[in-house]
């Protein structure tokens, strides 16, 4: 994995030529269609930087020893320090949120590729209609999750996460970049509130809850065990989400400066609830014992309950974000 994050110089002694790409004074436009592109491309970095992370914590916590753990059943001695019960909660959590941020990617990627390749144009034009809903959630919300779970590991690092050699914190360094590329992602919160959400007059965001409501209706029917309390964590998330959007909507109309207040927490709130339906799909078509559906209940029980305050603090927050613009709290 590379990070492009050089700095490169053109023309120093000739021969830089600049060439028109697109129609003239349409550069804009035809930008776009790159930077959507690019938008989804460094979501996947992101997802990138934090399996990779994930992945350098993981063999250290299994041959690191520190410590008795309290569940140990081996020889004496010190534990692992993956049998510590935080060390295994910072791992599910890197584990359950790079999940859901490549779920959504993927996501993404499909309804563009729908876009592009359907025979029917009603096809195409309600998956890229999809894909540009969604691609605001796999920019931000990926490169969100590779700081924080590069963060993570670090901490199950300990202090060897800040010796170069173990190369956890190289991933946090290549990580802090990803949310600033291709517009930052306060951009994406903005762009998914005021562009994305009236799209097709409300018809393409209405659709899409409408299909996590499904999932989430399949994962309470299954009646399975092993979920847990995954259903009802679910449907809670989805029944704040489904309550933002309808403040965000009106909102926007009346009072956009509130609207765009909220708009990060609206767009977290947005993709824990889809990458939190997506974990629980895949759950669905696995065995009882699978890892998969591990990891979807933890997701649920311990990540997903984020959701109602951010529902929370998307319809009741924005006041105190505005209040005072210029006046002594930032003075």
């Amino acid at each position: 994995m590379a990070s492009p994050t050089c700095v490169m110089k053109f023309g120093e002694k000739g021969g830089a030529t600049g060439y028109l790409v697109g129609q003239e004074n349409r550069g804009l436009a035809t930008m776009f269609v790159m930077m959507n592109a690019a938008r989804l491309g460094v979501g996947i970095q992101g997802v990138g930087v934090a399996e990779c992370a994930t992945q350098r914590a993981l063999a250290y916590a299994k041959e690191r020893r520190q410590g008795k753990s309290f569940a140990a059943n081996g020889p004496p001695g010190m534990s692992p320090i993956i049998e510590h019960a935080d060390v295994r909660r910072m791992l599910l959590t890197m584990k359950a949120l790079t999940q859901a941020a490549r779920m959504i990617c993927f996501a993404t990627a499909r309804e563009h590729d729908i876009g592009h390749r359907a025979a029917d144009e009603k096809t195409r034009q309600a998956a890229l209609s999809r894909a540009a809903l969604l691609t605001p959630l796999a920019k931000a919300f990926s490169t969100d999750i590779a700081n924080e779970v590069a963060s993570l590991g670090v901490q199950v690092h300990g202090g060897m996460g800040f010796v170069e050699e173990t190369g956890a914190a190289q991933y946090l360094r290549d990580a802090r970049i990803l949310p600033i590329y291709e517009g930052t992602n306060g951009i994406q919160a903005i762009d998914l509130v005021t562009r994305k959400l009236p799209l097709d007059g409300g018809a393409t965001v209405t659709a899409y809850l409408a299909e996590l409501a499904e999932i989430i209706g399949n994962v309470r029917a299954s009646n399975r065990p092993e979920f847990g309390h995954m259903p009802e964590r679910l449907t809670q998330a989805l029944t704040g989400l489904q309550t933002a959007t309808l403040w965000m909507a009106m909102t926007l109309q009346s009072a956009p400066e509130a609207a765009l207040a909220s708009a990060t927490p609206f767009l977290r709130l947005m993709s824990l609830t889809a990458g939190g339906a997506y974990l629980a799909k895949g759950a669905l078509a696995e065995d009882p014992a699978s890892p998969r559906v591990a990891i979807a209940r933890f997701y649920a029980e311990n990540i997903l309950p984020e959701a109602e305050s951010l529902a929370e603090a998307v319809q009741s927050g924005a006041d105190s974000v505005l209040v005072d613009a210029h006046g002594a709290v930032f003075a």
